[in-house]
Formats: C-alpha cells, structure tokens, sequence
C-alpha cells in the first residue's frame, strides 16, 4: 500500500490521511510476536489504518495492543473504532486518560467547542471503548511485544497532562506523541505544540529532557515519520518552545489581546520555517497540525494561570 513505510526493525509508518491529507499523522505498527498498533489516528482514518494492517498480515484476532501517546483526537480519535474490529487488543493509555476512551462524551464536547463545524471532517467522532479493555499506566509501565521486546512508557506532560512516551527496547525508537513538538520532514521544520488547557513550560522542557536522558536512537514523530538525528532534534525542540513563549509574553506583557498576540507571533517567526514560504499547500498542512492560534492560546493560558497579575 502507498500509505505504509517499512522502517527496519519490523516497525512500519501508515500514514493515516487525516482528513484526507497525506503526511499529517502516522501511527506505527510494530510487527512482533505481539502486533502493536502505536497511534490511532482519527476515528475516518480508522478503516485507511485497518486496511494497512491487513496488508501486512495482521487480521481480526491477531492485534495484541494498541497503545496511544496522548488521547487527543489526531492520535486517539479512532481508539473505539479500531478496538471493535480487533476485539483481542488490549487498549493502552496514561491513567488520566483511561476514563475519556471509556466515555469520550467530555473529550467531544470539549472538541466541538475548539472546532466547531471541523470537527466531524478533520476528527469524527471517537466511539467508546468497554473499559475492561483499557489498561490505565501510570508515570512508568511496559507493553510486551513478545519475543523478549517491550515498549516501556514515559510520562511526558507539559503537551497534554495524559501524554506518555514509549521507548521500544529492541531497536531503541522513541514514540514522541506531539510533546516534541510537530516535525515536517519535506523541509526539516520543527515547531512547538502548545495547546490549551494543559500546556505548562516546564514540565514541557522536562519532557523533552527525559527524552534525551532515554538515550533513543531514532524519533518517531506522530506528526510525522522518523528522525535520527536525536540529540539536535530535542535541543531544537526546547528552543521552539523558548522562542514562542517568549514572544507570547512580550505580546501579553505589551497588552496585546489574542488575536493580535498570534498576528505578532506569527510574524516574528515565520522566517523560522522553510514550510511557511514553500507551497500553499505544505503552509496549510503545517498550520493545520500545529496552529499559531492554538499555540499562542496554550501559551497565553498558561501565563495567565501562572502569572495572573503580570500584563493583562
């Protein structure tokens, strides 16, 4: 299928065509003694990923575990789908969000009021999932892969208070989730991920510090696909996030409301990403997976709970 990408080490990329767009998402299948689907996607990709895993020979029964990074809808929205067609999968996610993947009214409700009438084309809809399938890790845990291999799981918040990162002990990839931000490889752009409510600076640094600290060998970004040059990616990665926050509370500070908080932002660092002066096309792409908007919005919420009496 053109969609999936031999990686070595029995991982193969699917890229599942978020809304239609190629190279927005990936999720990752590990092809062991123990199949693990890493990564969803969203609930309208979940028959593009069912069919990729059918090209390469996993069927109904033999799926033993999907594990999601963070239960956002780009990397989860399709957790009640897929667990339905492969009724043998342990469903595997941080504690804290076991309970929206059993009940994922909230989660909805929550992204309907950030995407309004979007929602349905980019997402869908996540279906839930029996919570006797669920097992909740904690801030450490492990998925075996069978065969001795095992995915160990690393609480990784300041993204998203429910996001984890894995670690695959036989080839030594790392699963990033978005907590080291969003990766374009058509043009080496790397770009924060600063999404409200949960977005806190330093627990962010310190996630991206335990990454380096795990000594991966190669990123496997959600959005999207591998990286191998780890230790420059991650000292990007921090910088990303120094510079946005930065330049949100000069915007805050100068009184700035939001919308113009993001106009300044964003022109401050669009010299910073080759995808912003090449095709419309990889422009829109980008802002999709990691909006100005959306990270301005994080950053600001932040500062207003940690900084209250300063600016505004």
């Amino acid at each position: 299928m053109d969609n999936v990408t031999p990686l070595g080490g029995d991982v193969y990329e699917i890229d599942t065509r978020m809304a239609g767009y190629a190279g927005i998402t990936a999720g990752y299948l590990i092809l062991g003694d123990r199949p693990c689907l890493v990564e969803t996607g969203t609930s309208t990709s979940a028959p593009i990923v069912r069919d990729a895993l059918t090209s390469l020979g996993v069927g109904a029964e033999d799926l033993a575990t999907v594990v999601v990074t963070h239960i956002h809808l780009d990397h989860a929205g399709g957790v009640g789908d897929i667990a339905g067609h492969y009724p043998a999968a342990e469903i595997v996610v941080h504690e804290k969000g076991a309970r929206h993947l059993a009940d994922p009214s909230r989660l909805m409700a929550s992204a309907r009021m950030v995407w309004g009438d979007r929602l349905d084309d980019l997402f869908g809809t996540l279906a839930p999932t029996e919570a006797g399938r669920i097992r909740a890790l904690g801030d450490t845990g492990a998925i075996d892969l069978g065969g001795g291999r095992r995915l160990t799981s690393h609480y990784s918040p300041g993204h998203a208070k429910h996001h984890v990162g894995l670690l695959d002990s036989a080839t030594g990839d790392l699963y990033v989730g978005d907590a080291a931000g969003v990766y374009l490889p058509e043009t080496g752009d790397l770009r924060p991920a600063t999404p409200p409510p949960d977005f806190d600076l330093g627990t962010a640094l310190d996630s991206v510090a335990l990454f380096g600290d795990l000594g991966p060998q190669r990123l496997l970004f959600s959005h999207y696909g591998p990286v191998t040059d780890v230790p420059a990616t991650l000292e990007r990665s921090a910088e990303e996030l120094r510079v946005w926050v930065d330049l949100t509370r000069q915007a805050r500070t100068e009184g700035m409301d939001l919308d113009h908080a993001v106009a300044m932002v964003r022109d401050r660092t669009r010299e910073r990403y080759a995808a912003l002066s090449a095709s419309e096309a990889t422009a829109d792409r980008f802002e999709l997976l990691s909006g100005a908007p959306s990270n301005v919005a994080g950053i600001m919420h932040w500062l207003d709970r940690t900084d209250p009496a300063a600016g505004r």
